[in-house]
């Protein structure tokens, strides 16, 4: 599993709120969820590294199937 960097992210309490009203809905923390909001946005415009799949050579399909 790659290393998980900590930092510090301010927010006012409102949108605070909202995304912790978001992670239970969806049964994530909001640390869960900030980091899945982050994916996907990452994914969608394109910038997300396939170092993911590098470092996890068991995901890849096999070619001889």
């Amino acid at each position: 599993m790659a290393k998980k960097k900590t930092f510090v992210l301010r927010t006012d309490q409102e949108t605070f709120d909202a995304l912790e009203k978001w992670a239970s809905d969806e049964f994530r923390s909001v640390n869960g969820q900030i980091e899945y909001i982050l994916d996907q946005a990452l994914k969608k415009s394109g910038r997300w590294k396939k170092k993911r799949e590098a470092e996890n050579p068991d995901d890849k399909p096999d070619p001889a199937v």
